[in-house]
């Protein structure tokens, strides 16, 4: 495998921050435009950042599949929970249903509640014409007790209002931003991370992005371009001396969007390829890692929308019509998914710089020149993979 090119959008972030490329570190298959969620057409990812005195770290990220203009529309979808030691709203209708309307929002564990709420807020008064309708957010969360105040009320409906209007397509900004802002991966900085891969099928070429908000991993497990990295850097490591859970505790929300038409069933197939990913970066699922995962198909636009209007209308005597692509030839998505979310992870890591919070709570950034120095000496030396 040869090293990463450190040319290119793909090698820094919109602010400037490094992104995995740019240290050499290699990776399989091709990335679309913004190796980003949002190389999927439609796709808007929006943040609010709360770094406030000593002890507030945290934030909201809000990931509209449709865009915000089209939320009234659902996707087809899929669930899959690795380890359920956390919180996904809104799943017991994407298991019923396959599908879900409306965006994604992503924040610590203890806001979950005021975010679903301003989600609704939020969609009665930017699609009033679907007010008088039952609405069940999407909103999911990762711990950030460590670094930040979690049981006080920072984040507020307003909060989440800002990062479902701040929404943009476009190469995503990653690491300690967003409900990525005080987390931490592998007992280094961690959040918010994204990558994505083209396929091709039937000659159209179709993108796969993921998104995750990575809190999850234990030094000693963390594995990049198959180099044992937390063994080789495992000083510096003041969350295992601090910190009263079990080493990889935490927990990690990843979010998998395609244009490609899929069935609801074959979304979750693609969910459940993200723990293949994840443990190529090392971790084993900790117990107390809550590991949720949701994919979703923007293809078959309009043909999950239903109302009582349209059932009046139509008598009930109508059908609906999808287009999918035949199970045997999701193997390429399944390989993008994995491949996406390895990187999605190795990019939270490396666009992140060290965090102070809480009582003086420490998270160190990862020694990115140590990092490319061991990638170097593994690659060029001939010890490839």
């Amino acid at each position: 495998m040869e090293l990463a090119s450190a040319a290119g959008p793909h090698a820094a972030t919109p602010a400037g921050k490094p992104r995995a490329r740019s240290l050499g570190i290699p990776f399989g298959g091709q990335p679309g435009r913004w190796n980003a969620i949002t190389d999927v057409p439609g796709v808007e990812v929006g943040y609010a950042t709360l770094v406030q005195g000593t002890s507030v770290r945290t934030g909201v990220t809000a990931i509209h599949p449709r865009g915000p203009a089209s939320a009234d529309d659902p996707v087809a979808a899929g669930f899959f929970s690795q380890n359920g030691n956390g919180e996904m709203t809104g799943v017991s209708w994407i298991e019923e249903s396959g599908t879900f309307a409306g965006p994604v929002a992503i924040t610590n564990t203890h806001a979950v509640g005021v975010v679903h709420a301003a989600v609704i807020a939020w969609a009665v008064a930017s699609h009033p014409e679907s007010a008088d309708t039952w609405l069940l957010p999407v909103v999911a969360e990762t711990w950030d007790g460590y670094l930040n105040d979690i049981n006080s009320p920072h984040v507020t409906q307003q909060t989440a209002t800002a990062a479902l209007d701040s929404s943009a397509s476009g190469p995503v900004e990653e690491g300690s931003i967003g409900g990525g802002t005080g987390m931490n991966c592998y007992a280094f900085k961690g959040g918010s991370g994204t990558a994505s891969r083209l396929v091709e099928h039937a000659g159209s070429t179709y993108a796969v992005g993921v998104f995750v908000q990575a809190n999850f991993g234990a030094r000693h497990e963390l594995t990049l371009a198959g180099l044992p990295v937390g063994e080789l850097l495992a000083g510096d490591n003041p969350i295992a001396e601090h910190f009263s859970a079990p080493p990889g505790a935490g927990s990690v929300i990843a979010v998998v969007a395609t244009d490609a038409p899929l069935l609801p069933g074959q979304c979750k197939a693609l969910a459940r390829r993200v723990t293949l990913g994840l443990a190529r970066t090392g971790t084993a699922g900790s117990h107390f890692s809550g590991d949720l995962f949701l994919a979703f198909s923007t293809g078959n636009p309009g043909a999950f929308m239903t109302s009582a209007d349209s059932l009046h209308q139509t008598g009930g005597t109508d059908y609906g019509r999808l287009r999918f692509i035949p199970w045997g030839f999701l193997d390429p998505f399944y390989t993008a998914v994995v491949q996406g979310t390895e990187e999605a992870v190795a990019n939270a890591l490396v666009a992140n710089e060290e965090m102070v919070g809480k009582d003086g709570h420490r998270s160190p950034a990862l020694p990115r020149d140590q990092l490319a120095a061991l990638v170097r000496a593994r690659y060029l030396s001939g010890g490839g993979a």
